[in-house]
C-alpha cells in the first residue's frame, strides 16, 4: 500500500527556500530597496550647497 501512495503523489518537493531560482527572484527588488534607502540616506545628510548665480545679481541690480 504504501508503495502505490508514493507512486500517486509523486517525489517529495523541495521547501521553497532551497529553490535558488526564488532567491534570484527574491534579491532583485531587495537590492533596489536597499538602495533606495542608500539613496535617500545620501540626499538627506550630505546635500551640497547651491552655486550661486553670478548674472541674477546684475539682473536684479537692473530693475
Amino acid at each position: 500500500m504504501a508503495d502505490n501512495t508514493r507512486t500517486i503523489m509523486g517525489p517529495p518537493t523541495l521547501p521553497w527556500w532551497r529553490i535558488r531560482m526564488v532567491w534570484l527572484v527574491i534579491s532583485g527588488p531587495a537590492i533596489v530597496v536597499v538602495a533606495g534607502f542608500i539613496t535617500l540616506a545620501l540626499a538627506i545628510d550630505g546635500g551640497d550647497q547651491p552655486v550661486p548665480n553670478p548674472g541674477s545679481a546684475a539682473l536684479a541690480a537692473r530693475r
